[in-house]
């Protein structure tokens, strides 16, 4: 997808995430959206698969916003097209958290699994969870990309949970943190 920036005529400054139609990675969002049983009866093909993800990263961020997870509003979608809160500043969009280390990782790093925590609760896992799609706004993480985000009734959902544990954990410890990916998924899960 292709992210811009725009002016609504209010002045409101806005996100609009365009998904190519010829370009995207047809086969990898099959792959997660027959998965999910929400889409078990959309219309096969390349174009309709393209809108179905569209309408699912709508849907995944409008119940993560429900449960109080830190993610840009969803505004609206159509077709290939998804409008979103803008995250920033002054017309400067946050900085994704690989380019912005957090002042106190220690404290961003528990506000990321608190997210997770929230996620989890409200039957999602982001299933692309890693320093390239959180936010450091002003050193609050905003998570984003839900397109992939699926519930936890699919098949994969425990696979696509470690990996974000992982993701995560990994990038910590390489800023020096001493994470435990056991003891971070007993906090998510309550297990």
């Amino acid at each position: 997808s292709n992210v811009f920036s725009a002016l609504r005529k209010d002045g409101t400054r806005v996100m609009v995430k365009i998904y190519r139609l010829e370009t995207c990675d047809f086969n990898s969002m099959l792959d997660y959206i027959k998965d999910d049983p929400r889409y078990t009866k959309f219309r096969k093909g390349k174009r309709n698969v393209i809108f179905a993800w569209v309408q699912r990263e709508y849907r995944n961020l409008m119940k993560a916003r429900q449960a109080n997870v830190s993610v840009p509003t969803p505004l609206t979608f159509s077709k290939h097209v998804l409008v979103l809160e803008f995250i920033g500043d002054d017309g400067i969009i946050a900085p994704k958290l690989k380019d912005d280390i957090p002042k106190n990782s220690k404290e961003f790093f528990n506000k990321i699994i608190e997210n997770m925590k929230k996620l989890h609760k409200a039957g999602l896992v982001h299933a692309d969870l890693s320093a390239f799609n959180i936010l450091n706004y002003n050193e609050k993480p905003v998570f984003i990309d839900f397109s992939q985000c699926t519930t936890l009734e699919s098949s994969r959902a425990e696979y696509y949970l470690e990996r974000d544990i992982r993701n995560i954990c990994i990038f910590f410890r390489k800023i020096g943190l001493k994470v435990d990916e056991k003891e971070v998924k007993e906090k998510i899960v309550g297990r």
